[in-house]
């Protein structure tokens, strides 16, 4: 009998998709990669892939991995898909694909299986993540089989299957959206989200995070400390990278921070609208942005920036595992080197404010910044006033030139 590994949440897709494999001859291996998911029981999970029927079922752990070898690699790259989401889900797809490769290796299964929508975007982060890792790989993927859809067209279908083979879900059909869930964030999606004029912050359940209004009505200061643009301590305490990210999920969380509601522009090519809740990522990007702005010169900071958005979409579509982002990876490590300190953010419904910074790398030099007299210690005469007119003369020679031969109507 062929045998395949599952990317098994436990929902309501995969439990049915199991039962379909089994249906279709598979030995199913049901794995559940744990990427911090807050809300969800793993032995339950375990329990319920068993009842199903699947071969085996474990728990792979990458915690950890998800946010040091990944979350953070995007934070020090500033990256933001389109300006405002956080890559949670983007992030956490081709560690998800590595594990159930290794599971597939170790037990002999000759195919992977998830259970992402052909219209979404998850599919290609799967599938490019395991084809860059295995180039033979078999990767089945039933919502693309039309045999598929034809038994399951909808919610109400699949619910039915699950009730015919007692198989326990959450899932009813009015429920008015589906969610995905990680360390990083819980992203919202589908259902009457896909109605514009539906306030999805007022629709939406959170997980992760208060409303600004019911946060507490006092400023709470959070200390974030960083080595090589690294999360290292919250608070004064040293962190594992998980830590770091849970630390900083409850603190912000309890503070109304990091919630969106976006239209984004999906890998497929439609435009579709989330709602995110991202509370210590949201922190971890802004404290960044600090320390960035204390230690990395102005012309290595502002190619970062114009590489960001590339580095963004390329988390976003699924290149993670590529040429390209092997070279970017190595240029962050080398601009990241001296991007160490620590910040303090105040929260307050919603809001961060800077509250202090240093850094032992800082290129700030006040006696050279001060707009009070020439400054007073040595540092002061790299910069003298005078020299400014001689440094404006050059510069504004091409544009004196271009006034002459083309003059502008003013």
């Amino acid at each position: 009998m062929a045998s395949c590994v599952l990317a098994y949440s436990g929902g309501l897709d995969t439990s049915v998709i199991l039962g379909w494999l089994m249906d279709e001859g598979f030995d199913v291996h049901a794995v559940y990669v744990d990427v911090g998911q807050p809300c969800e029981d793993r032995q339950a999970m375990l329990d319920k892939a068993l009842k199903i029927g699947a071969k085996s079922a474990r728990v792979v752990d990458v915690r950890e991995d998800v946010c040091r070898d990944f979350a953070f690699k995007a934070v020090q790259w500033q990256a933001k898909y389109e300006g405002m989401y956080l890559l949670g889900t983007s992030l956490a797809r081709p560690i998800i694909s590595k594990a159930c490769l290794q599971v597939a290796r170790e037990v002999g299964a000759e195919a992977i299986v998830h259970g992402a929508t052909g219209k979404g975007n998850d599919q290609c982060r799967f599938q490019l993540a395991a084809e860059a890792l295995d180039p033979g790989v078999r990767m089945i993927a039933p919502w693309r089989m039309e045999k598929f859809r034809k038994l399951f067209p909808g919610r109400t279908e699949m619910i039915a299957y699950c009730a015919e083979r007692n198989i326990p879900v959450k899932a009813s059909i009015s429920k008015p959206y589906s969610s995905d869930e990680n360390c990083l964030h819980i992203s919202y999606e589908a259902g009457q989200l896909e109605d514009l004029t539906v306030n999805g912050v007022d629709l939406v359940d959170f997980g992760m995070t208060v409303s600004p209004q019911a946060a507490p009505d006092k400023v709470e200061k959070v200390t974030i400390c960083f080595e090589a643009g690294v999360p290292v301590a919250v608070n004064g305490k040293k962190c594992s990278a998980y830590e770091v990210i849970d630390t900083l999920n409850h603190i912000g969380g309890r503070n109304g921070i990091g919630r969106i509601d976006m239209v984004e522009n999906r890998f497929v090519g439609m435009k579709s609208r989330g709602v995110y809740e991202a509370p210590g990522m949201t922190l971890l990007y802004a404290a960044h942005r600090v320390i960035e702005q204390l230690t990395v010169d102005r012309d290595l900071v502002h190619l970062r920036d114009v590489l960001s958005p590339e580095v963004a979409e390329m988390i976003y579509y699924g290149f993670w595992y590529c040429a390209k982002m092997d070279a970017l990876l190595a240029f962050i490590n080398e601009a990241q080197k001296t991007v160490n300190g620590e910040v303090v953010l105040a929260l307050y419904k919603g809001n961060m404010a800077v509250d202090s910074r240093t850094s032992p790398n800082s290129l700030y030099d006040e006696a050279i910044a001060t707009m009070e007299g020439e400054g007073t210690c040595r540092h002061a005469a790299d910069y003298n006033q005078t020299d400014a007119e001689g440094f404006l003369r050059i510069e504004g020679l091409p544009l004196r030139v271009q006034g002459r031969v083309n003059p502008r109507q003013w």
